[in-house]
C-alpha cells in the first residue's frame, strides 16, 4: 500500500485502553481497519473528525517524504532514533478540554513527554518535505503567536517544541453546551486511565489512499 504522508505517534499498547479508543473512535489505528462504535445517538457525528487519525497523540506531525528519500529509510531512522531515547514518565492521563475537544493529557508536569516529541522532529526532520504554501497559509488563518509562528517557519508546524501539548483527542470541537455531557459518556466508558502514565513506545503511522492513518511499526524506546 502506498501512503501520502508519515507521522509519528503515540499509540497504546494492545488492551484495554486501545480497545476503547478504536471503538470510541470507530477506527483502530493499530490494525487499520474499522471498530464498531457503542450505540449512542451524536457519538459517529462528535468523532468524525479525529476518526481519520484514529486513537494516538502526535509526537512528529504529519508529513510529505523529502525528495530523495523513502519508507525504508525512514523506518531505519525511526529504529534508531528509539535505541536513544529513553522512556517519558508523567504522573498520569486525566481528561480535560482543550480549545473546545475533549482529549487526555498528561497530569502535571510534562517535560519527559515533550523530550520525546522533541527529538522525534528533530532527528526525523530530514525526511519531511518543505511546507506548501497551502499548508502554511491554513496554519496562520488561526492567528500564530510569533514563538508559534518561527516554529512553522522552521519545522513545517507551530506546535512543536516549547508550544507541544501532548493529548489524545476523543472528539472534535464541542458546544460548550455538549462538553459536560460528553464529558460524562466517556468516564463511563474509559477504563482506568494509566498512573503513572508511560510512554515507551513509538509507532511510525502512514495516511493511507482512503485518508486514514494506520501504524507501519511500534519502536520500543531503551535508550
Amino acid at each position: 500500500m502506498s501512503y501520502s504522508r508519515f507521522a509519528i505517534y503515540y499509540v497504546p499498547p494492545v488492551g484495554a485502553w486501545a480497545d476503547f479508543g478504536a471503538s470510541w473512535l470507530g477506527w483502530d489505528v493499530l490494525h487499520g481497519r474499522e471498530a464498531p462504535q457503542p450505540d449512542m445517538p451524536g457519538l459517529d457525528d462528535i468523532t468524525m473528525t479525529p476518526r481519520k487519525y484514529g486513537f494516538h497523540a502526535t509526537l512528529k506531525p504529519p508529513f510529505r517524504l523529502a525528495e530523495g528519500q523513502d519508507v525504508q529509510a525512514l523506518k531505519a531512522a525511526v529504529s534508531d532514533l528509539a535505541v536513544k531515547l529513553a522512556p517519558a514518565i508523567c504522573e498520569g492521563l486525566e481528561l480535560t478540554t482543550l480549545g473546545g475537544f475533549l482529549a487526555l493529557t498528561p497530569q502535571n508536569d510534562m517535560q519527559a513527554v515533550r523530550r520525546v516529541a522533541g527529538a522525534c522532529v528533530r532527528a526525523l526532520d530530514r525526511f519531511r518535505a518543505p511546507a506548501l504554501e497551502a499548508e502554511l497559509a491554513r496554519r496562520r488563518k488561526v492567528g500564530l503567536s510569533p514563538p508559534q509562528e518561527a516554529l512553522l517557519a522552521q519545522w513545517g508546524y507551530p506546535y512543536v517544541m516549547e508550544e507541544f501539548r501532548f493529548h489524545m483527542t476523543l472528539t472534535a470541537r464541542l458546544p460548550q453546551g455538549e462538553i459536560a455531557v460528553w464529558s460524562a459518556a466517556l468516564r463511563r466508558h474509559m477504563p482506568d486511565l494509566p498512573s503513572p502514565f508511560v510512554l515507551d513506545q513509538i509507532a511510525l503511522c502512514g495516511e493511507r489512499e482512503d485518508g486514514r492513518f494506520e501504524v507501519l511499526h511500534r519502536y520500543k524506546l531503551t535508550g
